[in-house]
């Protein structure tokens, strides 16, 4: 039992949603060959500090509509959602939704996710998507599915008359297919709520979107963590359209 309550809390722990990386080709390295000129500097300083003025408006933009979305979806939750930043270098763009220890909503950004985006729109799109995970309850839904998951696979493998490690081993496995299972839906629901909350911000949902362009496809794979890239587009073009 202590082994898979050990398990379930190591998949609770991975539960928070990602945006799929963008290709590390996409951001262009930098020249090894030769120290950037005066010229070279000045630009890429420029280029740093549009980029977070553009992030501290769109955070101050979106927050308080995704705060006002969740408690009218969540009456008495934690919708103060806190907005950090992933400063470790070389990490990939990425942005997911996660909760502290307090059980508060966290929506994370790396800097390089801050410095892909082409526009306000593309950012604003991002975390109307991560702060909808938060209000639609992902993260304790793929708990349960965790859960679920593993005491399925575990107990087939009591019943075959499996070992202690190969129940073991069942349980990860079940942990990690219930933890999957629902998780192309739960980013297109998050995506649909995320195109209400940038709308509401202020902000273009469909132009936000494009983001999906630029980012590898992951087609419709079995137990694929998230939906083809038209099926998404779709989905935000559907829901602006309504609104």
């Amino acid at each position: 039992m202590k082994a898979f309550i050990g398990i379930v809390a190591v998949a609770l722990t991975l539960a928070g949603c990602t945006v799929a990386p963008v290709p590390q080709g996409s951001v262009p390295a930098p020249e090894t060959t030769a120290a950037p000129g005066p010229a070279q500097a000045v630009s890429a300083r420029i280029r740093a500090q549009r980029a977070a003025k553009q992030f501290v408006e769109v955070v101050q933009t979106v927050e308080p509509v995704a705060e006002r979305e969740c408690s009218r979806h969540l009456p008495g939750a934690n919708c103060d959602f806190q907005i950090v930043v992933d400063d470790r270098t070389g990490q990939p763009p990425n942005a997911f939704q996660t909760l502290d220890k307090a059980g508060r909503p966290v929506i994370a950004f790396t800097l390089a996710l801050i410095a892909e985006v082409q526009n306000e729109d593309e950012l604003a799109f991002v975390m109307s998507h991560e702060a909808a995970h938060h209000i639609a309850g992902h993260i304790r839904r793929q708990q349960q599915n965790a859960t679920a998951g593993a005491a399925i696979f575990g107990g087939l493998a009591v019943l075959t008359g499996a070992d202690t490690s190969g129940i073991q081993a069942a349980q990860e496995l079940g942990a990690a297919v219930g933890a999957r299972s629902y998780s192309k839906e739960f980013e297109l629901e998050a995506d649909a709520l995320g195109t209400v909350i940038a709308k509401r911000a202020g902000y273009d949902p469909v132009r936000g979107a494009v983001f999906f362009t630029r980012i590898p496809d992951p087609g419709n794979r079995f137990l694929g963590t998230h939906p083809p890239n038209a099926a998404r587009i779709e989905t935000v073009r559907r829901v602006a359209q309504g609104l």
